[in-house]
C-alpha cells in the first residue's frame, strides 16, 4: 500500500521541484534582465545631457540584439553539445528542438547573461559610435563571441569546463556566475573598442590637435540617475550570483544560492569604501586635501561585485571582503590607468569589467575553499584555493594555473574577433560620428532632439497668471454681469494663438 502511494506521489513532487526551480531560475533571469535598467541610469547619468537619449537606446538595443543573437544561433554555439570549441546541437538552432519548460528557462536565464555582456560596452564607447555599428556589435557578441567563451568555460564538452571528462590540469576553471566569461569578455571588448574609436573629442587634445596638460573632464549631467543605476545594478546583482544554482530544489541550492549573497554583499560594500578611500588618500597626497568622491564610491562597489562573482559560491565570507577590497583598489588604479594611456572610458566600464573580472578570476584560483568548493562542484574536485593547498604544505596551484590560462583564452578570444570586427567598422566609416555630430550631440543629430526641454515658459502667459493672482485676492466673487476677470488677461492670450 505504501509502495504504490510512493509510485502515485513521486511524479508529482518530481513535477513541483521542476517547477520551483523554474520559477526561481525565472525571477533570477528578470532580476538579471532588470539589471539593463540599472546600465541604462548609471551611463545616462554618467554621460552629458547632450548624450542622454542616444546611450539610453543602445542600452535598449543590448536587449533586442542579444535576443536575436543569441535566439538564432548563440545559445546553440554556447550549450550545445559536440565539441570543446564550439557547440552544434541542431535543436539549439533558433529553439527549434526545445520542447518543456526547463529547456525555455535555461535559454531566457542565459540569455540575460549574455546581454549583459554586450551592454557594458554601450558606456565605454559613449558619445561618438554610430548606432548602427554598435547593433551590429550586439549581434556578433552575443550571437558569436560571447557563446564561444561560455561554450569552452559552462558547458561541459568545454576544454576548460569543470565537469568536463578530462578537466583542464584535473580541475577546470571554475567561474561560478561570470567575472570572466561574462564581465572579462564585455570588458575585453569595451577596451578593443575604445582604443580603435579613439578618444572623444577635447578629451586629451585641443581644438589644434594639442595634446592637454590635464585630461578634460566631463562632468556627468545627473549623480542621481548614477546613484540609482547603481543600486539597481547591485539588486540584480544578487539574481546574477545566487541565481546561478540554476535551480533552488537540490540539497544544496539553497546553501550556495545563500553563501553567494553574502559574498556578493560584503564584497561590493568592501569594494565601494576601498576605492574611495584610496582616492582620497591620493588627494590628500598629492593635494594636501582630504576629498570623497561618490564616482569612486559607486564604481568601485561595482568592480568589487565583479570581483567576487566567479567565486561567490566556492570562498569564505572573510575572503569576500578581502576580494572586495582588492577590487576598489584594482578599479581605482585601473581607472588613472586609462587615463595615463590616453585611453578614453566614458563610464570606466573597462577597469569595472575587464580589470576588476581578471582579479576576480585570480581570486577563485586563490581562495576556493575546499569544503564549499566541492558543494558547489562536486565531490571528484581535488584541487582548490592556493591558499588553502599552501597552507596544508601542498604546492597545489592547479586551479590557479587554470584560472590564468581561463583569462588569457578570454583575452585572445575577444582580440583574434573583436579586433578585426571594429576595424572592418572604423575602416568603412561606419563606427565613428562625424566631429559636427559629436560636439553638437548625439540625441540632435540622430534622436530627434534632446532629451530634456529646454524651452522657458511663456513670459506673457506667466505676466497674465500673476496679474490675475493679484486680481483675485481683491475680489473672490464674480461681478454683477457674471464676468470673470481673470478671462481678461486670458483672451489676448487666446486670440494672439489664433
Amino acid at each position: 500500500m505504501k509502495s504504490r502511494i510512493m509510485e502515485e506521489v513521486t511524479p508529482n513532487v518530481i513535477q513541483f521541484m521542476d517547477n520551483v526551480d523554474v520559477f526561481y531560475s525565472l525571477w533570477a533571469g528578470a532580476m538579471v534582465f532588470g539589471m539593463q535598467c540599472g546600465f541604462a541610469m548609471l551611463c545616462a547619468g554618467s554621460l552629458r545631457q547632450k548624450n542622454a537619449k542616444n546611450i539610453m537606446l543602445q542600452n535598449i538595443l543590448d536587449a533586442c540584439g542579444g535576443a536575436i543573437g543569441f535566439f538564432i544561433c548563440g545559445y546553440a554555439f554556447a550549450f550545445g553539445t559536440g565539441g570543446s570549441f564550439i557547440g552544434s546541437t541542431e535543436g539549439y538552432f533558433a529553439l527549434s528542438g526545445l520542447v518543456d519548460g526547463t529547456d525555455y528557462i535555461d535559454f531566457f536565464f542565459q540569455f540575460a547573461f549574455a546581454a549583459s555582456a554586450a551592454t557594458i560596452v554601450a558606456g565605454t564607447i559613449a558619445e561618438r559610435c554610430k548606432m548602427a555599428a554598435y547593433f551590429c556589435y550586439a549581434l556578433a557578441l552575443t550571437a558569436f563571441v560571447y557563446p564561444v567563451v561560455a561554450h569552452a568555460i559552462w558547458n561541459g564538452d568545454g576544454f576548460l569546463s569543470t565537469s568536463s571528462d578530462d578537466p583542464f590540469r584535473g580541475v577546470g576553471m571554475i567561474d561560478f556566475a561570470g567575472s570572466g566569461v561574462v564581465h572579462m569578455t564585455g570588458g575585453m571588448c569595451a577596451l578593443i573598442g575604445a582604443i580603435i574609436l579613439g578618444p572623444r573629442i577635447g578629451r586629451f587634445h585641443d581644438s589644434n590637435g594639442n595634446l592637454l596638460d590635464e585630461p578634460a573632464t566631463f562632468q556627468p549631467h545627473s549623480v542621481a540617475l548614477q546613484c540609482l543605476g547603481t543600486f539597481i545594478l547591485w539588486f540584480g546583482w544578487y539574481g546574477f550570483n545566487a541565481g546561478s544554482t540554476l535551480g533552488i530544489s537540490g540539497d544544496n541550492d539553497g546553501h550556495i544560492a545563500a553563501l553567494a549573497a553574502v559574498n556578493t554583499t560584503l564584497s561590493g560594500a568592501a569594494a565601494a569604501v576601498s576605492a574611495m578611500f584610496l582616492d582620497s588618500l591620493f588627494g590628500y597626497i598629492y593635494e594636501g586635501e582630504v576629498q570623497y568622491d561618490l564616482t569612486m564610491a559607486m564604481n568601485g562597489g561595482l568592480a568589487g561585485l565583479v570581483g567576487v562573482t566567479g567565486s561567490c559560491a566556492v570562498i569564505e565570507p572573510w575572503a569576500g571582503l578581502i576580494i572586495g577590497i582588492v577590487s576598489g583598489f584594482i578599479y581605482c588604479l585601473g581607472s588613472g590607468l586609462l587615463i595615463k594611456l590616453k585611453i578614453d572610458d566614458s563610464v570606466d566600464g573597462v577597469p569595472v569589467h575587464l580589470f576588476a573580472g581578471m582579479w576576480g578570476c585570480i581570486a577563485t584560483g586563490i581562495f576556493a575553499e575546499p569544503v564549499r568548493t566541492r558543494i558547489a562542484y562536486g565531490e571528484t574536485i581535488n584541487h582548490f584555493g592556493w591558499f588553502y593547498s599552501w597552507g596544508n604544505g601542498s604546492g597545489d596551484a592547479n586551479l590557479l594555473l587554470a584560472e590564468i590560462c581561463g583569462i588569457l583564452f578570454i583575452v585572445g578570444w575577444t582580440c583574434v574577433t573583436m579586433v578585426p570586427f571594429f576595424s572592418i567598422l572604423n575602416f568603412l566609416g561606419f563606427f565613428r560620428t562625424t566631429p559636427l555630430e559629436e560636439i553638437a550631440g548625439m540625441d540632435v543629430s540622430r534622436h530627434k532632439g534632446s532629451a530634456y526641454d529646454y524651452s522657458e515658459p511663456d513670459k506673457e502667459a506667466i505676466d497674465a497668471l500673476e496679474t490675475s493672482r493679484s486680481q483675485h485676492k481683491q475680489q473672490h466673487d464674480l461681478d454683477s454681469s457674471g464676468r470673470n476677470p481673470q478671462n481678461d488677461n486670458i483672451e489676448p492670450l487666446i486670440n494672439r494663438d489664433v
